[in-house]
């Protein structure tokens, strides 16, 4: 792109990085499409978390890049590819960016590495309308977890898959990918790599990809329908999530939560060396909850 458009684009996102940080969220709402400032809660509350953090940070802005979604009619899926390709595919500076139900404009996007007591990246999706830039899309996420970036769990995870533990490699290689991935529609080098090494591990006696398993504990059967990494300061737990009828006797879904983290660690002992503890979580079809967590150490 020119010059002129990269600054300008670099500029706005800075802008835009001041108001989250001063937490002016209706000069936000403002600047934005119609469709996303008609449904704003969600960026609103991603601002009030992250507005104290970001308060006083300093940014540094990644390469910028411009995508131009040509037509008449949304696209159901908007693919573009940026930069140098090889013949192997991606690489060091190129990015991928797949973007579904896209209308048709000239939209720009933009990553800033934010220093903040948590280092995490803040990344706009802007639109041209007429000669202004407006908030189209909105990402705040960590790069770091349990005080570790993803390069960091990117090595424990291939260290765990030289060890045979194909399980806390493929949670460790979620973990990864997550953190190096600061756009979801986005994809690097580094994502397509971790793609690749981890799809190999993805567990079939574990929920993933929407798929559920069942798990016999205590003399029950349950429908365990996710799990996954989550870091809690200097931790990194293991969430798992299961189908219950009610929630409401606490004291009866705590028993169950400890049955199903007892069974799921039993049958798998690995996990005592990927994880701090281990959350279950009793789901509602309401989608209601009751979790409890257990330290690893207290795991009989």
């Amino acid at each position: 792109m020119d010059a002129s458009s990269r600054a300008a684009l670099e500029s706005v996102a800075r802008q835009y990085f001041d108001l989250v940080a001063k937490g002016d969220v209706a000069t936000l709402r403002q600047d934005s499409i119609p469709s996303v400032a008609a449904d704003f809660g969600g960026i609103e509350a991603a601002i009030k978390d992250h507005q104290e953090s970001f308060a006083g940070a300093t940014v540094t802005a990644r390469p910028v890049f411009l995508l131009q979604a040509e037509g008449k009619e949304a696209l159901e899926r908007a693919e573009f590819l940026c930069g140098v390709f090889g013949k192997s595919g991606q690489t060091a500076n190129s990015a991928v960016f797949v973007i579904p139900n896209l209308p048709p404009g000239t939209y720009g996007a933009v990553i800033l590495d934010v220093a903040a007591k948590v280092p995490s990246t803040l990344s706009f999706v802007l639109q041209k309308v007429g000669d202004a830039w407006r908030l189209a899309g909105f990402y705040a996420r960590p790069s770091q977890v349990a005080g570790h970036d993803g390069k960091w769990f990117w090595d424990r995870a291939r260290e765990f898959k030289a060890k045979g533990q194909n399980r806390n490699a493929w949670f460790y290689y979620l973990e990864a990918r997550d953190l190096l991935a600061p756009v979801p529609v986005m994809s690097t080098m580094a994502t397509d790599k971790i793609y690749d090494e981890s799809q190999p591990l993805q567990p079939a006696d574990l929920p993933s990809s929407g798929s559920t398993v069942d798990l016999a504990a205590g003399g029950k059967t349950y429908k365990l329908t996710s799990a996954f990494p989550v870091g809690a300061g200097g931790d990194l737990d293991l969430v798992v999530k299961y189908a219950a009828a009610n929630v409401s006797n606490t004291n009866q879904t705590y028993q169950e939560n400890v049955a199903v983290i007892n069974a799921l660690v039993g049958k798998y002992p690995e996990l005592r060396d990927g994880f701090t503890a281990i959350i279950a979580r009793a789901v509602e079809p309401s989608g209601k909850d009751y979790g409890t967590m257990v330290a690893v150490k207290e795991i009989k």
